[in-house]
């Protein structure tokens, strides 16, 4: 089928950059783009990661997300305050 597509610069660099490497044609490197990007590919197995007990937080981090939104509102403040 032919057809005409308008890539993002980003993926004509992409698209490039599989020519280069692998030494083949640009339609080519787009075909085997869209099989790898829309034909689902191979299921992949599940992971296992070890995990480590780290012992008791030696920082209390119950109310991290509190200290985090006053420093920002704090922040804002004295931005708006500049007049930036």
């Amino acid at each position: 089928m032919r057809t005409t597509v308008t890539l993002d610069p980003d993926v004509a660099a992409l698209v490039r950059r599989s020519m280069q490497q692998r030494s083949i044609g640009f339609k080519e490197a787009v075909n085997d783009g869209l099989r790898a990007g829309l034909g689902g590919g191979p299921a992949r197995a599940d992971i296992a990661f070890p995990t480590f007990d780290m012992g008791t937080p030696m920082i209390d981090l119950t109310r991290a997300n509190q200290v985090a939104e006053a420093l920002e509102d704090e922040a804002l403040t004295h931005r708006l305050a500049e007049g930036r």
